[in-house]
């Protein structure tokens, strides 16, 4: 069964120039069912779906989980409780009990950490950095490219996917070109349903899908309750609070203000340009800016138009509110405040 996703994803991979023959290795559906959906850009995916099944197993469940549990923290052999249950009338296979089984086990410990390199132009990270909840939100869309570790950063007060989009668009518009694919977290306005349609095949929010189709990138989830999946952009978070946020919440605060969106961006762009990417990477013992010009080449180029155009719901104007007072002092307030505080 080929999904809407799996169907968009080899149109994705199309744009950016992969053969029929390297899109069906990396998608699973055969060449035929490739050329078939690259040969009607209009065509979509048919299918139902199916009732689940009894198993052959299911009558002989109770009972394995009976021997599993009386012989902890032994383990009983496959084999052994596959013949057991044969001798109760069991009809399948060894394999359906193996397969069973595994779930009836603790999960393995876990597997050593090992650092995963992306090539040029393969992947970049994206997650958010929260910094504050309630009232007066305040949180960071940090995106980082695989290879040369460049970031970009942009606060908002707002997680929802008008503020996602119009970050995406300014971090590539920032990297100068568009990663092939992007890894996230499990958030909401990415992914609707994990694992939807089995394991590692997932349903994203269908208007993530329409970003991706227009600069070209696949999307990717990172495991979940795994942030080293994502360690690039994890490690670059805490680096961004001790080493940006910290020091401008303490200096306003000395005055009695708080950090809003626009205070932070109007620091965090000449930060990341004077300090962020520029310094000595701990892990590829270089500098990120040297190592982008060297990436850039091989990002793909950005579309022609850079925003992506809002559905009709976006588009629909906002209901009334009542006017409320702000409470933050203009920008050029605080940008006196840190330049008093740097002298």
């Amino acid at each position: 069964m080929i999904t809407e996703e799996r169907c968009m994803e080899i149109r994705i991979l199309a744009r950016q120039g992969k053969s029929i023959r390297e899109i069906a290795r990396l998608t699973g559906p055969s060449r035929n069912t490739v050329r078939k959906y690259l040969r009607d850009p209009d065509r979509a995916p048919r299918y139902r779906q199916r009732p689940a099944r009894a198993s052959k197993l299911d009558p002989y469940k109770a009972y394995l989980a009976r021997r599993v549990a009386a012989a902890h923290p032994a383990r009983i052999p496959a084999t052994v409780l596959y013949r057991e249950i044969r001798a109760l009338g069991f009809e399948g296979s060894e394999r359906l009990v193996r397969r069973h089984l595994r779930g009836l086990y603790p999960a393995p410990a876990a597997e050593p950490e090992n650092r995963f390199e992306t090539a040029p132009g393969e992947q970049m990270q994206v997650d958010w950095c929260v910094f504050r909840r309630g009232r007066e939100p305040l949180s960071a869309f940090v995106a980082v490219l695989g290879y040369s570790r460049a970031a970009f950063v942009e606060f908002t007060s707002s997680e929802r996917f008008e503020a996602l989009r119009a970050c995406h668009e300014h971090a590539f518009a920032y990297f100068g070109g568009v990663p092939r694919e992007v890894l996230y977290d499990n958030m909401r306005t990415v992914v609707i349903g994990r694992d939807a349609y089995g394991p590692g095949r997932h349903r994203f929010h269908p208007r993530l899908w329409d970003l991706a189709r227009h600069f070209g990138f696949v999307p990717r989830l990172c495991r979940p309750y795994r942030a080293r999946t994502k360690g690039k952009v994890e490690r670059f978070n805490r680096y961004l609070r001790a080493s940006f946020y910290v020091p401008l919440a303490s200096r306003l605060g000395s005055a009695g203000l708080a950090v809003d969106a626009a205070t932070a961006n109007a620091e965090v762009r000449r930060w990341l340009d004077e300090v962020a990417n520029v310094r000595h990477h701990g892990e590829t013992r270089a500098r990120p800016v040297d190592r982008l010009a060297e990436e850039r080449q091989a990002l793909q180029p950005l579309p022609a138009r850079l925003s992506v155009e809002p559905s009709p719901e976006a588009a629909a104007p906002a209901p009334a509110r009542w006017p409320t007072e702000r409470l933050q002092r203009p920008v050029a307030v605080y940008e006196q405040l840190l330049q008093e505080g740097a002298l």
